[in-house]
């Protein structure tokens, strides 16, 4: 069957069906199947990203098609997500390396980045931004890469996903501008201080996360789950956040469909829970002045938890 495909345009086609098909789940990077195949076949073929609609007709020869339809049968196969199979997905208009030592970057605030976060900081001036949980580091870097006057350190505890997030700052050539940390949150930053601290902590619930389709199971846990309500992580944020802002600085935290479980914990704290193309998707900022106004009411609901 396969010997009638030809073009780059057939393979894509192909891929997304047999996609379909197979009943795949989406949601590194890509929400459907079309887009998907379109990422592998180019890769495969080595073909940029952005390639011109001109060229979807040209002819694969024998050696492309058995490389595209090995990766279309192993993303059917092993259910493993896309970027897993070529090593690269796209964040924030940048390209960026991705494997297995950390989630497969994927997050509404890549709209804030090239956004340049207005109108959120449009009268706030930053020197100093800081992502926290920062996995491939893919929003420090695109922090870094959009507001070249900024120095951007890098934080998480995993010493692989660091790993990976070294191999990316290098990659974008920010190493000038661009610090990476291990630090259990906070633990390892003492002194430091920022303008901006943007996070995107693990956020799943332990019922969600025992759910999960087989594509996330092949990310590292340690990214993805956050106990019971998915809070765990973005509690000890809220917590101790304003102790690493400067007085006017800004934290933005995503917590994605915990979103309702915080604002039933804390009803009080003033989130700004902010608007994107697509909708509201579970990101807040709140600035310095209302984390030390609400600082009791944070601190109980954290010491609750234990």
């Amino acid at each position: 069957m396969t010997q009638e495909l030809a073009s780059i345009v057939d393979f894509i086609r192909y891929g997304a069906s047999r996609f379909a098909a197979a009943g795949l789940t989406f949601g590194h990077s890509y929400d459907n199947a079309l887009d998907e195949a379109t990422h592998l076949v180019l890769h495969a073929l080595h073909l940029p990203h952005d390639l011109s609609p001109a060229y979807g007709q040209a002819r694969l020869v024998a050696g492309e098609r058995e490389a595209v339809l090995s990766l279309i049968e192993r993303r059917i196969g092993e259910q493993r997500p896309v970027a897993y199979l070529t090593g690269e997905t796209w964040f924030a208009g940048l390209k960026f390396k991705s494997d297995a030592r950390a989630l497969v970057p994927r997050s509404p605030i890549a709209e804030l980045i090239q956004g340049g976060f207005s109108p959120w900081l449009d009268e706030r001036p930053v020197s100093r931004a800081l992502d926290l949980c920062t996995g491939s580091g893919c929003i420090g870097i695109a922090m870094a890469a959009h507001n070249p006057d900024w120095q951007v350190d890098l934080a998480d505890i995993s010493a692989d996903a660091l790993a990976l997030a070294r191999e990316n700052v290098e990659f974008q050539d920010v190493a000038d501008r661009v610090r990476v940390l291990e630090s259990d949150l906070f633990a390892g930053l003492a002194g430091e201080r920022y303008d901006l601290i943007v996070s995107n902590p693990p956020y799943v619930t332990d019922a969600e996360y025992a759910a999960l389709p087989p594509e996330y199971r092949h990310e590292p846990a340690l990214g993805l789950a956050a106990g019971h309500d998915g809070l765990d992580l973005a509690l000890r944020i809220l917590a101790e956040a304003a102790d690493h802002l400067e007085e006017d600085g800004v934290l933005i935290v995503e917590v994605g469909e915990s979103e309702r479980a915080l604002v039933e914990l804390l009803p009080r704290v003033p989130f700004n829970w902010i608007e994107f193309d697509v909708g509201q998707m579970g990101v807040f900022l709140l600035d310095r002045r209302d984390l030390l106004d609400h600082a009791n009411a944070i601190t109980a609901a954290l010491a609750a938890r234990d």
